[in-house]
């Protein structure tokens, strides 16, 4: 992970801005917020694609924590259920889970609002809804790792979705695809997006199109980084399992 150096000594905030690069700036002990502080010969230090690759990185545990701390403080459970996602989920290795959660931290206790994280994330994003949706659906993950979506942590997943210019009923669906009580054919139909009244060109459809958007190689070449590669694999295998599931019990060919 090339960038993961650079991002510990402070360089995101000098070239991503904005409210992520403040709270990686105060993160590593540099309050810095503009890209325009740093010389311009200094600037190719970083490449694109590792700013792309800090932001989202900043960008995810950032909302994160403002999702576990939406009822004031982040509890001990709310922390053990990020640390659980790091874990299994993103399998993130020490040094990367050090870093996950100090900035999660700073995130939490920060006074920048979910509204301009989400923002400067759905600008930086803008021309690719696979990683929009991505970045839902992990919200969605871990507001529902305890069992259920609390009204104020759905409120603020509904406002990344309109900010990200998604529709609110991804988000009821994953809702419904997370939730342990879930039948596992309506988890299905949830995962594809569609109705049970869809008819089978639908459902094809639905499939192909995320199969298409969550490859992990898919992703990969968009920015996302190595340390979400287990998650869009799990993801893919995810989207081919409901798929599977749909197909056989409609007896489609």
């Amino acid at each position: 992970m090339a960038w993961l150096g650079k991002l510990i000594g402070g360089w995101a905030g000098f070239f991503f801005g904005g409210p992520l690069g403040m709270i990686a700036g105060i993160a590593f002990g540099h309050m810095f917020d503009k890209a325009g502080t740093v010389p311009k010969q200094q600037r190719g230090s970083v490449s694109s694609l590792e700013q792309r690759q800090m932001l989202f990185f900043v960008g995810a545990f950032s909302m994160l924590a403002k999702i576990a701390a939406i009822d004031g403080s982040v509890s001990s459970s709310e922390r053990s259920r990020v640390i659980a996602f790091i874990r299994n989920d993103l399998r993130l290795g020490k040094e990367q889970e050090e870093l996950a959660l100090r900035i999660f931290d700073t995130a939490a206790s920060s006074e920048e609002s979910f509204d301009r994280l989400a923002l400067k994330f759905g600008q930086t994003f803008r021309y690719e809804p696979n990683i929009l949706q991505t970045m839902v659906d992990i919200l969605v993950q871990v507001a529902a790792a305890d069992g259920t979506v609390t009204l104020a942590e759905q409120a603020l997943i509904n406002r990344a979705a309109q900010i990200f210019g998604i529709a609110a009923t991804y988000v009821d669906h994953l809702i419904a695809r997370y939730s342990p009580k879930a039948d596992p054919y309506e988890k299905a139909y949830s995962i594809l997006g569609v109705d049970k009244s869809a008819t089978d060109d639908q459902v094809k459809s639905a499939y192909r199109k995320l199969s298409r958007e969550f490859h992990p190689d898919a992703l990969a070449a968009k920015g996302m980084g190595e340390e979400f590669t287990a998650h869009a694999t799990a993801k893919f295998r995810e989207i081919q399992g409901a798929w599977e599931t749909i197909k056989d019990a409609r007896g489609i060919k």
